[in-house]
């Protein structure tokens, strides 16, 4: 089958497109061209032929020393089409078409400053209208990767032809590509077969690698699907994984502890794949630039692997040596096609494809050699352990007939612990008491099958509600709801007798907490048990007893969420105002100082006390003072948003953090804060004690300070000059 493949790859295709390639006239212009009010570019309606160079094909112009933005023109060749369009094999990395003075084509989005992010690397087709002949057309491209321009070949041609050129150009590709997914096929089926021979796991990566590779790299792709950034994605992913299953098949292959280099290769660029890719996705850095660097750590790991090989080459075997050959081989495609992809040599067909197919049939016809030696000797060791098995298996036959009940119901139980186990570990591994409720409900059912069951939880209603049941028939045994007193359950208590125990079961699931009520948290109902006779009276004493100590493990488990979850409540919580306090403000501040820093956003700071606090308290009491702060914090939360965040710093003093406010909104809201709390009045015992006033401070970063470790430090500088100056107002640092 090989071999046909191949014979039919080196049949020249019998059909081929008519193409005009677009050659001459070629003009380029470094920069960017000013645009009139209604967005047109000036360099499109001025000739101005001194400013224009000459070029023979619109790529990577000379003298380019840094620069991003170029213009490419050219007048459009006579010809004969029914439907004609322009065809632009790649651009880097994003291109306008402008044409009879209007914006013809856009690929990529430009910003006010001519620059754009990068969306892929496909093919374009733009229709032309009629009587384009002789006409000029602008590109106007941007470009922050190493080549800047458009690529590959110009050309104009009918529709059709253009998608018979793209399929016939592909062919090689995609069919080579469908030889290396059915060896992926192939390999990954031996391996799970051979499990001891892990290069064939080696060479199911290496030919999955290269099919997508392959499939994602040719033309045809967009065909399929028109999402290029999506086949970028792919292409890139694949193409920084083949180091990683190259080093792995080599490693395989060659003599252990011989070259020790190659397991730190495939580990490092596993390390860059994954990061590039993630990076990429989050938007730190773009995919495009990704490339240059992997190609130049590619052709340093390819010589390293290489020479790291080559010394031994006379210590091999046989297939040892085929495979290092075909290694060799494979990387210098590699190489040549990368030196294409740079400008280093003229552009032409990837040959890489080659390469690989080449390595894997190397690889795949030396395995299955392998593999054959070692089935043979493994079908001798078979023979003499089949008449062993045989002697064996009479015997065990009558103890396995008499233990099997017994076994399934172990079996059954010790499965369902693991299980239980498992489960109060992620409910032990939780963020809060509700969020144990979700994988509690998924894993009940997989924890009291066969016995159909239903779980209820008790509502803020004062009714327990059915959240999840299991089995055949559950939903038309057990009801929706449940009376809070529980009218009708009995809970079900150990010991229990298999001839005593009722058709349904009860169990309270209890959790304990500061504030319980003594009620359940919720009830499970489950079904009998059905055991076989033999086992009955042994087996359903240990089931039930099992799920019994099963509710017990998971009450306490819930338990401790609860109370952690109080704990943590009241340690970051002011018991007073009910405002967050200090240590939460501390914490809170270290991450939104991150999260600004990171995303750039402004981070303003309010601090504030209370104006004469202390007289207040030595007046009218401490206890009058206590609900002056508790109106404080009420009034507080009428005058911020909700991500902002509202702290009792300590003692009359308060601290607001807000997050992507500037230093005149935060000072605004401070001022009516100021004005708001003048008009609030405190009420105590019935006794209007007037109102208070406040003198506050607000700093901004970066408005206010640099550096964010000073941003505090100036919150409480202007909070001290509005006290000096007089209480009862707002300063703003730096304002």
């Amino acid at each position: 089958m090989l071999v046909v493949i191949l014979l039919a790859l080196c049949v020249p295709l019998t059909g081929h497109a008519a193409i005009q390639h677009v050659e001459e006239g070629w003009q380029y212009r470094w920069g960017d061209s000013p645009f009139l009010p209604d967005g047109t570019p000036e360099w499109i309606l001025q000739d101005e032929p001194q400013a224009w160079q000459d070029i023979a094909f619109p790529s990577n112009p000379p003298d380019r020393q840094g620069r991003e933005n170029v213009w490419f023109r050219v007048p459009l060749p006579e010809g004969e089409w029914f439907a004609p369009a322009l065809y632009i094999y790649s651009v880097d990395i994003i291109v306008q078409i402008w044409f009879r003075g209007e914006l013809f084509y856009e690929y990529g989005k430009f910003d006010e400053q001519g620059r754009g992010r990068f969306v892929g690397w496909p093919w374009h087709e733009i229709p032309l209208p009629d009587g384009y002949e002789g006409e000029t057309i602008y590109f106007r491209v941007f470009s922050d990767y190493t080549d800047i321009g458009l690529w590959g070949e110009v050309a104009i041609l009918d529709h059709p032809d253009l998608v018979l050129r793209i399929v016939s150009g592909s062919a090689e590709s995609l069919v080579i590509a469908t030889v290396s997914a059915l060896i992926a096929l192939l390999a990954l089926v031996f391996a799970v077969i051979q499990r001891g021979e892990k290069s064939f796991a080696s060479i199911a990566m290496f030919s999955f690698v290269i099919a997508v590779m392959l499939v994602a790299e040719s033309p045809a792709s967009l065909l399929l699907a028109y999402q290029p950034l999506m086949w970028d994605y792919l292409a890139a992913g694949s193409y920084y994984l083949v180091p990683v299953a190259l080093a792995l098949l080599l490693q395989q292959w060659l003599p252990a502890g011989r070259v020790p280099l190659i397991g730190w290769l495939w580990k490092f660029h596993l390390l860059y794949a994954v990061g590039a890719l993630v990076l990429s996705l989050a938007g730190v850095v773009e995919l495009s630039s990704t490339f240059p660097v992997f190609d130049g750590l590619l052709v340093v790991t390819l010589l390293l692997l290489v020479a790291s090989t080559v010394r031994h080459f006379g210590q091999l075997r046989r297939e040892q040596q085929v495979v290092l050959l075909s290694c060799v081989l494979f990387a210098a495609f590699l190489l040549f096609d990368m030196a294409v992809a740079h400008g280093l040599l003229p552009w032409g067909r990837p040959l890489a494809s080659w390469g690989a197919l080449v390595f894997l049939l190397a690889v795949v016809s030396i395995s299955v050699w392998h593999y054959s030696e070692t089935q043979r000797a493994l079908y001798q060791l078979t023979l003499t352990l089949e008449k062993k098995v045989a002697d064996r298996t009479a015997k065990a036959e009558a103890l396995a007939e008499r233990e099997a009940s017994r076994s399934q119901l172990l079996a059954l139980e010790s499965k369902k612990s693991q299980k239980l186990a498992d489960v109060i570990s992620e409910l032990q591994d939780c963020g809060t008491f509700e969020q144990a409720f979700s994988p509690l409900l998924r894993a009940l059912p997989e924890l009291y099958l066969p016995m159909s069951g239903s779980f209820y939880r008790l509502g803020a209603e004062g009714q327990y509600r059915r959240l999840v049941t299991w089995g055949s028939s559950a939903e038309r045994m057990f009801p929706q709801f449940l009376d809070a007193e529980l009218p009708g359950l009995t809970e079900t208590l150990l010991p229990v007798r298999a001839r005593e125990l009722p058709q349904d079961l009860c169990f309270f699931l209890r959790v304990e907490t500061a504030r319980a009520s003594g009620e359940p948290e919720g009830v499970i109902l489950l079904t009998a048990p059905e055991l076989p006779v033999s086992v009955k009276d042994y087996g359903v004493a240990r089931v039930v007893a099992w799920v019994y100590q099963s509710v017990e493990k998971i009450g306490v488990t819930l338990s401790a969420l609860a109370l952690r979850d109080e704990l943590q409540r009241f340690s970051y919580e002011d018991g007073l105002t009910g405002l967050k306090n200090r240590r939460h403000f501390d914490e809170l501040f270290r991450h939104e100082r991150a999260v600004a820093h990171r995303t750039e956003t402004p981070l303003s700071l309010l601090m504030f006390d209370i104006d004469h606090f202390k007289q207040f308290n030595d007046i009218f009491g401490h206890e009058a003072g206590d609900e002056a702060l508790r109106m404080v914090g009420r009034v507080l939360a009428r005058y911020f948003r909700g991500s902002d965040t509202v702290c009792r710093y300590g003692g009359e003093e308060f601290a607001v953090l807000m997050p992507g406010a500037s230093l005149g909104e935060a000072r605004e809201r401070a001022e009516r804060l100021r004005s708001g709390l003048a008009l609030e009045p405190v009420v105590f015992d019935g006794r209007n004690l007037g109102c208070l006033t406040i003198s506050a401070g607000v700093a901004c970063w970066p408005e206010s300070v640099e550096e964010f470790d000073g941003l505090l430090r100036t919150a409480d500088q202007a909070l001290y000059s509005a006290k000096k100056a007089g209480r009862n107002q707002v300063m703003a640092a730096g304002f």
